[in-house]
């Protein structure tokens, strides 16, 4: 537990760091309403059972992400490269904070059925299931115990001469105790949104070409039916925010601005 405690804790330092230093240029439009077409794809109804956390089942706004890189030169083809993150997931996320736990697997990696667990930094692991694995993708769901409740594909393609991989992403908090923890941190949020970048980063390295035009992250929110536009920030936070006439919308919206302002200069500057 206090390996544990202290990988975590020196993990998200680690993370933090590199993420604020961290010269690969962002391209992040700001977050966005959405509709309809933002919901999830449907499941396999072989792959449901009562252990699923689908998106319907979590709290909160749905969001849904996408993280794109496009790639030169690469070594690889769109199926090489989904082949690689299904026998070697643990090697693109970044070790520091994450860790990946699998049963024995096949010699072809990851494939239909197979759970794995991700372990994070913070009270929950994530522990999902594979529901597809195509040649040019590898499709998960979260199952109970994980923080969100969602889905995510990892993508390959070609586009003319580069090779593009992406990840996408459909996620509601899991629980209303998970939404009042997290909701509010945007800290949280964008050590999670590192997460994803260090993994497309991953993927370039993985193909053996070179990145083109940095990382393209596309958010987009869609509210609950009946949900209030902004919930209030729960115990102490909010207080102490309320004391110097802010509120959580406010706090999110400053560490918001202050990552497109550095993403703004990293790009002027390179």
């Amino acid at each position: 537990m206090l390996a544990v405690l202290a990988r975590w804790l020196l993990g998200t330092v680690l993370v933090t760091w590199r993420y604020l230093w961290e010269t690969t240029p962002l391209h992040r439009g700001c977050d966005t309403p959405g509709d309809d077409s933002d919901r999830p794809p449907p499941l396999p109804l072989a792959a449901i059972d009562d252990r699923v956390q689908r998106a319907e089942d979590g709290w909160g706004a749905l969001c849904h992400r996408l993280f794109r890189v496009r790639i030169a030169a690469a070594d690889l083809d769109a199926g090489r490269l989904i082949e690689g993150v299904c026998r070697d997931f643990k090697s693109f996320v970044p070790s520091e904070v994450v860790d990946i736990h699998t049963g024995e697997l096949r010699d072809h990696g990851l494939d239909v059925a197979d759970e794995l667990v991700v372990e994070m930094p913070g009270p929950w692991n994530g522990p999902v299931r594979v529901v597809r694995r195509d040649a040019d993708r590898l499709h998960l769901v979260t199952l109970r115990g994980h923080m969100e409740a969602g889905q995510v594909q990892f993508r390959a393609r070609e586009d003319d001469e580069l090779l593009v991989f992406e990840i996408e992403l459909w996620a509601r908090s899991a629980s209303r105790l998970v939404h009042m923890l997290y909701a509010h941190l945007r800290l949280a949020k964008e050590i999670q949104l590192n997460m994803w970048v260090r993994f497309c980063l991953s993927a370039v390295a993985a193909s053996g070409g070179r990145l083109v035009d940095g990382v393209h992250i596309r958010t987009r929110w869609l509210d609950p039916p009946g949900a209030a536009p902004a919930r209030a920030m729960p115990g102490a936070a909010a207080t102490l925010l309320a004391s110097r006439g802010l509120t959580a919308r406010h706090l999110a919206g400053a560490v918001r601005a202050a990552g497109m302002r550095r993403d703004r200069w990293r790009r002027n500057s390179g």
